[in-house]
This record gives structure tokens, C-alpha cells and sequence, in this order.
């Protein structure tokens, strides 16, 4: 591949960690945030003060899926850090200074979608989350801890919690600081103005009284704070007390210049469209139906694997092809195949195992909902746009289906079922097809009826389940039309486009995140106040003050 920078990895394992670890005890987790300073992922600059780049992020995203799967017994995580007197100093400002507008953008994307994550699991899991604020906690370091049910801070005179972007970098706090302190931990706006524009944030009992924390301790008394807040949320939890977690293997796969193969997923990259082309398969071979033999299954068993291989193709493609603007998406196999582990999937939801792929399988749909490329569903012969795989198609800004009345043996089909009324929703808690409807009755009620029928292009059409039904006299050319017409456009235009309309209606939290981030956030990472030569984030340590152009914009 023609890349500027090494390939970024998302694979890793307890054993490459260098900046987090964790122990289990019972029901409990420690996570511990220990950075080393010279282990950026990129070389040209330190992580000091705890500060963390997207490589800690990387660990931190394994960890989390680690305890979901390998440690079903734990119901509560306790995240703290491992140095002294300082908890988290957030994202480097040395990266964020020498990383492209790119980089910087998919790095607070990508910890967004971390952070949300803890808060999926918290909702649909049961895996609570305190955060064990044990030093200064400052700007993305108390982001995750916002991410967290309970944030509880040690009262020793000195450590306090702040997000001190705008007035230390002339940007905004990246993943949801500002969000959440309204929209989850309701602070008083006129409170979250005086939080948000001071540098040295606010500690003790006034932090409890603006309800940026939930509880103080002196030092004394911190830890067994800590552990009681812990045990009292682990009595909440679903995770069940004595199950035997299943060992997330390493994902294997072979890239290549223009390719990426996996066992259930593959990629190939066609350059000169700048098009990629995703294709899901459905499983093959018999599959476990009872708890027993899922369990026996274990990484193998097919939407698990399948969907940690879907999710490592996204983030690689995000990360490391920014240039491939467009993502075809396709399946290949037997969709009876596809629902028949549905029913599997629905049959056993209640069960940890079951329950927390579905959770990984939601996560990973949602990160396709949210990234910035183009997603045009192509249904074709042998296709498997059933069930699950054909939230690929209501994924997609469009989706064309072929039709072939005179072969209809080969003539491709969709098929729904319960995962396309909920199960996997998007960021904002509707179906795909809710949002598609906008709720309306009607066409919602239609749509449900057909489960369990095999609609062709023309019938799914009707439903208004696919953008167009072509016959293979048009479908050449109309698909080289569409995918030429948008690789012409301007991307920053399509971002733009893609979001609002993939996000139509219903707004909640995570929307406004990921709508801040898009607009105000990508707006101040290129304006010269953040990035000029005298930009905060560029003199940011010099001992320079930053010169700022004081027109309102």
C-alpha cells in the first residue's frame, strides 16, 4: 500500500499492552492507566502526564472487549491510574500538534466510539464502570471518566477535574466532554460555562456540588471508597456470577497492497475508484444451537468472529485508507444460513455469552453508521441480505438490488426477520428502519409482515426496503454511473450530507457527540486560533502565547 506512515493495528492482547493492565478479583476489575512516555504510536512526541494517543486507546478498546468476553463474572470495572497524583492528563497535546487534520479527526472519532462503548455495556450488559479519580484529572482523562457510572475523587486538597481546551487550546473537549457534562451529568450551563473556560477545573466537595463527581474521599478512605461504590453497582449488574469466559484468539488475517482477507469478511480496494468493496459471508457448515456448544465454540463461533472481523475491516480501512471514499457493501452464501443463526442468537439472547455478541454485533453496525465514507449496498446473485446481513443494505446511504425475472433461480432476494426491528440499533436507539420510515405505521407494519418471505428486487422495492430494482441490462452501467458520480464529488461536502441524512429525525446523547465532532470540532481543528503558526495547539508547551485573530466567525 502507498502509505505515508506504517499500517495502524487494531489487533492486540494483554501481553503487547504498554500503557494499561487489569486484574480480576471476583466480581471486580481494576484497569490501571500506567502510559509509558516514549510509547506513542507515532514517533515526535512524549506522552507525559498520563496523556494518551491512539495506541493507549487501542489497548484500552482490547481490554474492555476482554473483560466483556473472558471474564463474564466481573460486573463492575474500577479505571484508575497507576501513577501518582495524576489520574489522566487526557489526549497529548504534542500529537494532536503534529498530527494531519485526518489523524486528529479519526483519533477522536475512534475514542469516541470507546467511551460510548462503556456506556453500551453499562445499559445492555451490565457492566458497570467507576471511575477511581485518584490524581489531577484533566480534559479526555476525565472524559472517560464522564463515560462512567460513578466517578468518585480523592479529596487531597490538589486533585481536581477540568477540561481546559478552550482556554488552554483553542479547541473544543473531543469526545463528548461537553456533552455529557450537560446531557448525562446535568450540570448547570451556567456552571459548565465557568467548568469549561477555566484551566484549573474544580475539586472537593464543590465538584460533588456541580455534580461533576459523585463522591469525595480523602485519601485514607479512597480505596475502600472506591470498593464499596464498585460492590454496591455490582449488585445491579446481569453478569452472571460463575460462568467461564471464551478467549478472544487473535482476528487472522492476510493484507495485502490492495486487499484484506479474513475468514467471514473481505476487502478489496480498487484504487483508481477509490472505491472499497466489503463482503460479509454467511456461515457454512453445521452451527451450535444450544448454549453448550456456543460456548464450545467459543471466537469461532460465526457471529462473534464474523462480527470482530467486520469491525477490524472498518477501523482498518478508516485508519489507514482515508483515500477510499466509497465503501461497496456485499454478502456472499447461504442466507438461510444467516437466519438460522439469527434464531440461535434470539432464542438465546438472556444468555451473558449470546447477549454480549449481539452487544459487539451492535457496536460494530454503529461504527458503520458513523463513518465518513459513502455505503452503497449491492444485492446480487448469491447474495445474503438476510437477517442481520441485511442491516448491511438499511446501513447503506443507498441500495440497489438486481432483478432477473427470467432467472428467478438466480434472481437474488432479502429476507427479515427480529434483527431488523431493533436488535441492532443505531447510535440514537432506533432500528434502521425506524429511521429509514421515520416511525410512520404504515410502512413499519409492512415491512414486519413480510418476515420470513424471500422479496425480490421488485417486491422489496414496493416495500421501500432498496433504493432501485435494476434488470441486468442496466445494472453495469448504472452501477459504474453511481460510484464515478460520487468518487467526482467533494468528500468534505459528502461528510457533511451522509451525516445529516443517515441521522434524520431522532437526536439523543451520542448524535450530539458525533454532531459536534463533525462540525464544530473539524471547524476548529483547521482554523488558524487552533493551527495557525501561532495557533494554541502549535505553540502548546513553547512557553509562546498563542496569538489569536479575535473576529467572531
Amino acid at each position: 500500500m502507498q502509505q505515508q506512515h506504517p499500517i495502524v493495528d487494531y489487533r492486540t492482547e494483554p501481553g503487547q499492552y504498554r500503557h494499561w493492565s487489569f486484574e480480576v478479583e471476583g466480581s471486580i476489575a481494576r484497569m490501571k492507566l500506567d502510559i509509558a512516555e516514549d510509547g506513542g504510536i507515532r514517533p515526535g512526541y512524549k506522552l507525559k502526564l498520563n496523556s494518551y494517543d491512539l495506541g493507549v486507546d487501542i489497548e484500552l478498546h482490547d481490554a474492555v472487549n476482554r473483560i466483556r468476553f473472558e471474564h463474564p463474572q466481573v460486573k463492575t470495572v474500577i479505571v484508575t491510574s497507576g501513577k501518582d497524583r495524576i489520574f489522566c492528563s487526557g489526549a497529548n497535546i504534542f500529537m494532536l500538534g503534529v498530527s494531519t487534520h485526518a489523524w486528529k479527526v479519526n483519533f477522536c472519532k475512534f475514542t469516541n466510539e470507546t467511551r460510548n462503548g462503556i456506556e453500551d455495556s453499562s445499559k445492555h450488559s451490565g457492566l458497570k464502570f467507576v471511575a477511581a479519580v485518584n490524581g489531577a484529572c484533566a480534559g479526555g482523562g476525565y472524559e472517560l471518566a464522564l463515560a462512567c457510572d460513578d466517578i468518585v475523587l480523592i479529596d487531597d486538597r490538589s486533585s481536581s477535574v477540568s477540561l481546559p481546551e478552550v482556554p488552554l487550546l483553542g479547541v473544543l473537549p473531543g469526545t463528548g466532554g461537553l456533552t455529557r457534562v450537560t446531557d448525562k451529568r446535568h450540570v448547570r450551563h451556567d456552571l459548565a460555562d465557568i467548568f469549561c473556560t477555566s484551566v484549573e477545573g474544580v475539586r472537593g466537595q464543590r465538584a460533588v456540588d456541580w455534580r461533576l463527581a459523585d463522591a469525595i474521599a480523602k485519601p485514607a478512605q479512597f480505596a475502600e471508597v472506591v470498593k464499596q461504590r464498585a460492590e454496591n453497582l455490582a449488585e445491579t449488574s446481569l453478569r452472571p456470577a460463575n460462568a467461564k469466559g471464551v478467549q478472544l484468539t487473535k482476528i487472522e488475517r492476510a493484507l495485502n497492497a490492495d486487499s484484506v482477507e479474513y475468514q467471514h469478511v473481505s476487502v478489496q480496494i480498487d484504487r483508481s475508484k477509490r472505491a472499497a468493496t466489503l463482503t460479509v459471508k454467511a456461515p457454512q457448515g453445521a452451527q451450535p444451537t444450544d448454549v453448550q456448544a456456543i460456548e464450545a465454540a467459543g471466537a469461532n463461533w460465526w457471529p462473534l468472529a464474523m462480527g470482530r472481523e467486520l469491525d477490524d475491516a472498518i477501523l482498518h480501512l478508516r485508519t489507514n485508507e482515508c483515500d477510499i471514499g466509497t465503501w461497496i457493501l456485499k454478502t456472499q452464501g447461504d442466507a438461510a444460513a444467516v437466519l438460522a443463526a439469527d434464531q440461535t442468537l434470539i432464542a438465546h439472547q438472556d444468555h451473558w455469552l449470546v447477549r454480549e455478541t449481539i452487544g459487539l454485533l451492535r457496536r460494530t453496525f454503529a461504527r458503520l453508521d458513523v463513518s465518513s465514507r459513502s455505503l452503497f449496498a449491492l444485492i446480487e446473485p448469491g447474495s445474503c441480505f438476510a437477517g442481520m446481513l441485511a442491516e448491511l443494505a438499511f446501513c447503506a446511504d443507498r441500495a440497489y438490488m438486481l432483478v432477473l425475472p427470467d432467472e428467478t433461480e438466480r434472481e437474488p432476494v432479502m429476507e427479515l426477520d427480529e434483527f431488523n426491528f431493533g436488535l441492532l440499533p443505531l447510535v440514537n436507539d432506533q432500528s434502521r428502519l425506524q429511521r429509514r420510515f421515520y416511525e410512520e405505521t404504515e410502512p413499519l407494519q409492512a415491512a414486519r409482515n413480510a418476515v420470513g418471505q424471500k422479496l425480490n428486487g421488485d417486491a422489496a422495492q414496493q416495500l421501500g426496503l432498496i433504493t432501485a430494482a435494476l434488470d441486468d441490462i442496466d445494472w453495469e452501467d448504472e452501477i459504474r454511473i453511481v460510484i464515478e458520480e460520487r468518487a467526482a464529488m467533494s468528500p468534505d461536502a459528502l461528510t457533511g450530507l451522509e451525516a445529516n441524512l443517515r441521522f434524520a429525525s431522532q437526536e439523543n446523547m451520542i448524535t450530539r457527540i458525533f454532531g459536534r465532532l463533525s462540525a464544530w470540532q473539524n471547524w476548529i481543528f483547521i482554523r488558524p486560533n487552533a493551527v495557525g503558526e501561532k495557533g494554541a495547539l502549535k505553540v502548546y508547551g513553547t512557553g509562546q502565547k498563542a496569538g489569536f485573530d479575535f473576529n467572531r466567525v
